[in-house]
């Protein structure tokens, strides 16, 4: 069977390459995999890398996810099935089925008409976008959803979809690799001090993800805290300057702020993990959220937003602690009272600030959350239930 992604190592920077990357590991003793992905030749075996077709190295990366599809779907020949994920990818898995006469399953990681911020990144892209998944979506033979809110979210904005042909798959964690790390020795590399109460994000810099709100917070947050902000990868560069900006601001009137501007790998995002006393996610649209498993993974409490899937992996009392949002009437996601979702945010985080012990039992309880619920291989052994149920 054939696995379609934009991303795949080396070339990941989001929770579904992330999901990729994972599955095909947990997968290959299962099944005879194929993955294909955007970018150059890959030196791994089992592995065909896509590049931009000539002429189209300067397009809107929406007309270059167009070009690279004939090619992925052409190159699909003698699979079993399909496997899409992400809007980049779905249109090749479609054509695939198309040509092939094969299965297509799709993995719906987030949905085009509940993320209208896409448009200020891709522009006239965005519309190409939601045709090429909404296509994707309705043509499958299988679709699975990352959380059982994500299904909801599907069965709402595609009602024409069978219910029995969507399913809920939940995005896995490898709990050997996410650990607690007693480590500490890339944290002074990053500028981060172990010698003060400190709460980490890591997150792609987009609108979803709720960075603004959580510099909003910041100057509410407890004296003496240290804010971690890994935040890189950004949608615009308009969106990186704003970013900028914010922090300088905050730091400005007295946030103890660290801004990370490039991914980790795994090894300083443990110890980054490990160290922190809370992670905050303040999401305004997560229909997973791996980022939370992982931090679970490495026993440290959360802190979220009650959205999308986030309250099936964070148990509010247990692992952490929700904070609801009430969103504006526009459809965007954002909260209708800024300055209140902001307040109470930073209210959550200082109450396990102030409570260290329960703090802890709630990073232990995370770790064996994860561990019982999250790993990849029940992941695995999921989807490939999924293939033989469209076979």
């Amino acid at each position: 069977m054939d696995l379609l992604s934009r991303e795949y190592p080396p070339h990941v920077y989001g929770g579904a390459g992330v999901h990729v990357t994972e599955l095909a590991r947990q997968l290959r003793p299962l099944v005879d995999l194929r993955v294909q992905c955007f970018g150059g030749p890959r030196a791994e075996l089992g592995v065909l890398g896509h590049p931009v077709p000539a002429g189209l190295t300067d397009a809107n990366p929406a007309v270059q996810a167009l070009g690279i599809a004939p090619a992925m779907a052409r190159a699909a020949e003698g699979a079993d099935v399909v496997h899409s994920h992400t809007w980049y990818a779905n249109l090749a898995g479609h054509l695939a089925k198309l040509m092939h006469g094969v299965p297509h399953v799709v993995t719906a990681h987030s949905l085009e008409p509940l993320r209208p911020w896409k448009a200020d990144q891709l522009g006239g892209g965005y519309a190409v976008s939601s045709f090429c998944e909404r296509t994707a979506l309705l043509g499958a033979d299988r679709v699975i959803a990352v959380s059982g809110a994500m299904r909801d979210d599907l069965l709402r904005c595609h009602p024409e979809l069978a219910p029995d042909r969507v399913v809920v798959v939940h995005n896995g964690i490898d709990t050997d690799d996410f650990a607690p790390d007693s480590d500490t020795s890339d944290l002074a590399r990053l500028g981060v001090h172990t010698d003060r109460p400190t709460v980490v994000c890591v997150a792609r810099l987009t609108r979803q993800k709720g960075l603004f709100h959580l510099l909003r917070a910041a100057p509410h947050l407890a004296p003496g805290t240290q804010l971690v902000m890994c935040v890189s990868v950004p949608d615009t560069p308009e969106l990186a300057a704003r970013f900028d900006r914010e922090a300088d601001e905050a730091a400005e009137a007295g946030v103890d702020l660290v801004h990370v501007e490039r991914p980790l790998d795994r090894r300083r995002l443990r110890q980054l993990l490990s160290h922190a006393d809370v992670f905050a996610c303040p999401s305004v649209y997560e229909p997973m959220g791996i980022v939370n498993l992982e931090a679970m993974a490495c026993g440290t409490p959360v802190v979220a937003t009650a959205v999308g899937g986030i309250p099936e992996v964070v148990t509010d009392g247990e692992t952490g602690l929700l904070v609801p949002l009430a969103p504006a009437l526009d459809g965007g996601g954002e909260p209708a009272a800024p300055e209140t979702f902001a307040k109470d945010f930073a209210a959550r985080i200082n109450e396990l600030l102030a409570d260290p012990a329960r703090a802890r039992a709630m990073g232990r309880a995370g770790r064996r959350r994860a561990v019982e619920r999250f790993s990849w291989a029940a992941v695995a052994r999921q989807v490939h239930d999924v293939y033989r149920s469209v076979l």
